[in-house]
C-alpha cells in the first residue's frame, strides 16, 4: 500500500515549484526580451516546460502510467556465458513456478527475430549462438514483476550451453581480423606520396598508441516498455525511446504487422544520452510479442543490473598513430588506425566510426592524413550511440597528439594547437573535403585565454609545482569543432503539427523526443514567437507515431534544429492565414498585419489574438497546419568518405585546472572556464545547463567511469553504482565559469541558433590534459606521460611511475 505523502515534503516541493515558476524573472526575462525585440519569445531564458512537474513529482514517465486491469510483467532470462552455442533449454521448470503465466523464446516471435538498427544481425532473443554474457535468451511473463524477475534469474540452471573462450577487447578482435563491418579508410593528400611521404619528410616524428574507455549512459530512468493489445491485432506501445518511428518499425516486423497497426508513444524520458536511440527496440519488441501472445497488457522494466548487462554504451577505442611535424609544431602528415569495441553486432558502430574519422581533425588543418577505422567484433554488449556519437573518440586522438607534440618541443601545448588551427580563407578544407566556412575558433580561444587568465595561471602553477614535492597542479586549454547533422542525409528531416484552438490556446506536436534537454521548451518558444503569443499559451504533447510519421531519432544534436524549423513552418502557415483573415475583416494588407504580445495590429486597430482566432473560425479558416523541414546542402559519398556531411560546425573551448596527489593518484578539478558557441541561443539558460551537464558527463568518461570485463568469463564486473562511478555534485569544480560565445550562426538554422547537446562533451578534454600536465610535472616535464583514459587514480599512479622512472631527478 502507498504511504501517505508527508505534508512537509509536499510543502517543500510546492515551494520549490513556485521557485522554478518564477525562474524566468530571476534571469531578467524582460531585459532579454527587450534585447531581442518587442514580443520576442526566442533568445530568452525560460525554465524547462516540465520543471514544476519534475519537482512536484507529477511528471509522468512510462512506469507512472496507471496499469490497465490484467497487466502482466516481463523479465528476461540472460545467458550466463559470453560465447558459445545454446544446445538446450528446460523452460518447463520455469513455467511451473506459481505466478508465471508464460515463458517465451525465439520460436514464439511471429515475425522477424531481429532488432538490428541498420544491419539485421541482432536477435531479439537468442536463436542458437551465444554472443555475450547477459544476452536475452527467453522472456518470463508473470503476475508480478518480482515473480518474473525471480523466475528469470534461474536461467543458469535451465540453459545448456557449449561455452567457448570470449574475445573481449578491440585489440584482440583486430588481431583476429574479426569485425562487425568492413574497414573504413579516409585519406587526403596535398603533396606527392600522401601521409606516409609527408611523415617521412618531416623534421620530427611521433609514434604511439592510446586507449580510451567506453561509457555507460546511466540514464536515471532505465529501459522500459508497456505494450497494450488493441482491436484487430494492433498494438499500442508506450516506450522510453529516442526514436519512436524505429520502435514502430521493429515492433511491426516482430509481430508481422504493418506500421499503421503499431502505435508508439513517448511523453518524456528520464534521460537517454543515445542509449535509447536503437537499443530500446529489444524491450519494445519483447513486451509487444508477449502482449500479442497473451492478449493482455505487458510491462517490461529493467532493473539497473540487467540494463548494464544487456545494453551497449559508448564505444571504447584503441589507437595507433604516427605523425610528422616541424619545429613550430605544424602537423605535416598523420596516419592513424582506430579500432572500436563494437560488441557482438553492428548496431550503430558504422555511423559512430564514420563520425569519429570525420572529427579526427577537430579544429586543425591536417594537410596530409590517412585514417583507418575498424569496428571490432567482441563478445560484449553491442555498443551504440552515446552523446557525441564517435566525435569525442575521434577528436581526442588528435588532441593527444597535439599535447605530445607540445611537450616534445618544450612548448605550451596551447601554442601548438594555435599553430594548427584552421584558417579563414586558406587551410580551411577538412580531410573529407568540406570547406570550413564558419570558422571562429581562433577568436573564441583568444577570448577565453584572456578571460581565464591562462598565461598568468600557467606561470603561477609552474611556481607552485617547483616548491610542492607531493601535490602537483596542471592546466590545459582544449578547443573543439563539432559537425552538426546526421551522417545519413535522409535522416535530416522532421515534421510537426500545430493546432490553434478557438480560445487562442495552441498545441504543438513534433517528431522529437523530450529527454530532459529542453527540446519541447525550445519548440514551444519557436511557435509562440512565430504566432506572437505568450509562451504559456503553447503546450507540447507526447511524441506519437500516429501524429507525425516517419520521424528521425532525437540524436546528433539535431532535435531543435529539425523540429524547431518544422514547427516554425507549421506556425507560419497558420499566421499567414490569420493575417489574411484579419485584412479581409478589418481592412489593410495581410503583409502589414503584426502579431506580438498576444495582440494583433491590423489597419490601425489592435485586437486580441484570441479574438482574431474566433473570427477566423467563424470564417472557416483552417486553424491547424503541418510543417516540414529538410536540412539543405548535405551530401555524403559513403564509399569515398567525401562530401558535406554537416550543415554547420559548433565551436567551443575550456580551460581546466587540477591538482593531483602523486602518492595516491587522487585528483580534484579546482576551476573550469568554458566559452561555448551556441549561435544566437534560443534559450540561454537551457543551453548553459546543457554545457554544464555535458562537461561533467564528459569528465566522468575521461576520469572515473571505468568499464571492466572479467578476462575469462566475459562478465561486466562494473555493472552497478557500487563499482561504476559517475560524477556527482561533489565533482563539480568550486569555480565553474560558463559563458556562451556571442554571434549568430553562419547558416540559416532556427533563429540562427546552434545545436548544444553533443558538442560540449568535448570540453572536458581540458580536464584530462590538465591531469596529464600535472603528471608531467611529477617527472619534471622530462617525458611524455603515458596516461590512459579514463584517468582513474590507478591510471594516474601508473603514469606518474612511468614519468618518474624516465626522470630520476624528479621531486
Amino acid at each position: 500500500m502507498n504511504k501517505p505523502i508527508d505534508a512537509r515534503l509536499l510543502q517543500t516541493a510546492e515551494a520549490f515549484a513556485d521557485y522554478l515558476k518564477n525562474a524566468a524573472a530571476r534571469i531578467d526575462v524582460a531585459a532579454e526580451a527587450k534585447a531581442h525585440g518587442d514580443g520576442a519569445r526566442v533568445g530568452i531564458s525560460r525554465p524547462h516546460e516540465s520543471a514544476q512537474l519534475h519537482v512536484a513529482g507529477e511528471a509522468t514517465y512510462i512506469d507512472d502510467i496507471p496499469e490497465l486491469a490484467g497487466t502482466l510483467h516481463c523479465a528476461l532470462g540472460l545467458s550466463p556465458v559470453a560465447n558459445g552455442r545454446l544446445t538446450g533449454m528446460n523452460l518447463e521448470a520455469i513455467r511451473t513456478i506459481p505466478g508465471v503465466v508464460a515463458v517465451l523464446s525465439a520460436q514464439d516471435i511471429p515475425g522477424t527475430n531481429d532488432c538490428g538498427s541498420i544491419i539485421h544481425d541482432d536477435p531479439i532473443l537468442c536463436a542458437g549462438d551465444i554472443r555475450h554474457l547477459g544476452q536475452p535468451v527467453f522472456a518470463v511473463i508473470a503476475e508480478s514483476r518480482d515473480i518474473a524477475r525471480r523466475a528469470a534469474a534461474k536461467a543458469k540452471s535451465v540453459l545448456t550451453i557449449e561455452a567457448e573462450p570470449p574475445v573481449l577487447t578491440p585489440r584482440q578482435a583486430h588481431e583476429k581480423g574479426q569485425y562487425v563491418l568492413p574497414p573504413m579508410h579516409l585519406a587526403r593528400s596535398t603533396n606527392e606520396g600522401g601521409a606516409r611521404a609527408a611523415i617521412a619528410r618531416a623534421p620530427h616524428r611521433l609514434k604511439g598508441s592510446f586507449d580510451v574507455g567506453g561509457q555507460e549512459q546511466f540514464y536515471l530512468e532505465g529501459q522500459i516498455s508497456y505494450a497494450i493489445p488493441k482491436e484487430a491485432g494492433a498494438m499500442h506501445v508506450y516506450c522510453s525511446t529516442q526514436h519512436p518511428s524505429e520502435m514502430q518499425h521493429m515492433v511491426a516486423h516482430a509481430l508481422h504487422l504493418h506500421a499503421n497497426e503499431v502505435h508508439v508513444e513517448c511523453r518524456r524520458m528520464g534521460g537517454g544520452f543515445g542509449g535509447k536511440e536503437s537499443q530500446s527496440g529489444l524491450f519494445a519488441c519483447v513486451a509487444a510479442v508477449a502482449a500479442n501472445h497473451l492478449k493482455r497488457p505487458v510491462k517490461l522494466r529493467l532493473d539497473r543490473d540487467d540494463d548494464f548487462m544487456i545494453t551497449g554504451r559508448r564505444h571504447c577505442f584503441w589507437y595507433e598513430y604516427e605523425v610528422g611535424y616541424d619545429d613550430e609544431g605544424h602537423i605535416l602528415g598523420a596516419e592513424i588506425t582506430m579500432v572500436s569495441r563494437a560488441g557482438h553486432s553492428a548496431d550503430l558502430s558504422g555511423p559512430v566510426m564514420t563520425r569519429a574519422m570525420c572529427h579526427f581533425d577537430n579544429a586543425y588543418w591536417l594537410p596530409d592524413v590517412s585514417m583507418h577505422g575498424f569496428s571490432g567484433k567482441t563478445n560484449t554488449q553491442s555498443n551504440t550511440a552515446f552523446r557525441g556519437f564517435g566525435g569525442p573518440q575521434g577528436a581526442i586522438a588528435i588532441e593527444n597528439i597535439m599535447d605530445s607534440v607540445g611537450r616534445a618541443l618544450g612548448r605550451d601545448p596551447l601554442d601548438v594547437r594555435r599553430t594548427n588551427f584552421y584558417g579563414q580563407t586558406e587551410r580551411n578544407v577538412t580531410p573529407y573535403d568540406q570547406v570550413v566556412s564558419d570558422n571562429i575558433i581562433d577568436k573564441l580561444v583568444t577570448q577565453l585565454e584572456d578571460s581565464s587568465d591562462y598565461r598568468a595561471r600557467r606561470a603561477a602553477i609552474e611556481a607552485f609545482n617547483a616548491t610542492s614535492p607531493v601535490l602537483k597542479r596542471g592546466l590545459a586549454l582544449a578547443p573543439l569543432k563539432f559537425g552538426i547533422s546526421f551522417n545519413v542525409k535522409h535522416f535530416n528531416q522532421a515534421g510537426a503539427l500545430v493546432h490553434v484552438y478557438t480560445d487562442g490556446s495552441i498545441l504543438v506536436n513534433h517528431g522529437g523526443t523530450e529527454m530532459g534537454q529542453g527540446l519541447n521548451t525550445k519548440v514551444a518558444q519557436v511557435v509562440a514567437h512565430e504566432l506572437g503569443v505568450s509562451f504559456e499559451s503553447v503546450r507540447a504533447t507526447a511524441t506519437d507515431t500516429t501524429k507525425v510519421a516517419n520521424t528521425s531519432a532525437t540524436a546528433a544534436s539535431t532535435g531543435a534544429d529539425l523540429n524547431g524549423k518544422a514547427a516554425q513552418d507549421a506556425a507560419r502557415q497558420i499566421r499567414e492565414r490569420l493575417a489574411a483573415c484579419a485584412a479581409t475583416r478589418h481592412g489593410g494588407e495581410a503583409s502589414a498585419v503584426r502579431f506580438a504580445n498576444d495582440k494583433v495590429e491590423v489597419n490601425g486597430r489592435t485586437i486580441d489574438f484570441a479574438t482574431l482566432v474566433g473570427e477566423a473560425y467563424i470564417d472557416r479558416v483552417q486553424l491547424w497546419s503541418d510543417g516540414f523541414y529538410a536540412t539543405p546542402g548535405l551530401s555524403w559519398d559513403r564509399e569515398k568518405m567525401k562530401g558535406n556531411p554537416f550543415y554547420y560546425f559548433a565551436y567551443g573551448a575550456a580551460v581546466s585546472e587540477v591538482i593531483i596527489d602523486t602518492l595516491t593518484g587522487e585528483w580534484k578539478l579546482l576551476r573550469a572556464d568554458i566559452l561555448h558557441d551556441a549561435g544566437r541561443s534560443l534559450n540561454p539558460a537551457v543551453d548553459i545547463g546543457q554545457v554544464e551537464g555535458a562537461f561533467i558527463q564528459g569528465m566522468g568518461w575521461l576520469t572515473t567511469e571505468e568499464l571492466v570485463w572479467h578476462p575469462q568469463s566475459g562478465k561486466l564486473t562494473t555493472h552497478a553504482p557500487s563499482t561504476y562511478k559517475i560524477p556527482t555534485a561533489n565533482d563539480c569544480p568550486p569555480v565553474f565559469n560558463v559563458q556562451l560565445f556571442e554571434g549568430d550562426n553562419f547558416k540559416d538554422s532556427i533563429h540562427r541558433s546552434k545545436a548544444v547537446g553533443e558538442p560540449p562533451l568535448l570540453l572536458p578534454f581540458s580536464v584530462f590534459y590538465a591531469i596529464r600536465d600535472a603528471v608531467s610535472a611529477a617527472g619534471n616535464h622530462k617525458s611524455d606521460p603515458p596516461l590512459r583514459a579514463p584517468a582513474t587514480s590507478e591510471a594516474i599512479l601508473d603514469a606518474i611511475t612511468a614519468v618518474q622512472s624516465a626522470a630520476p631527478s624528479a621531486a
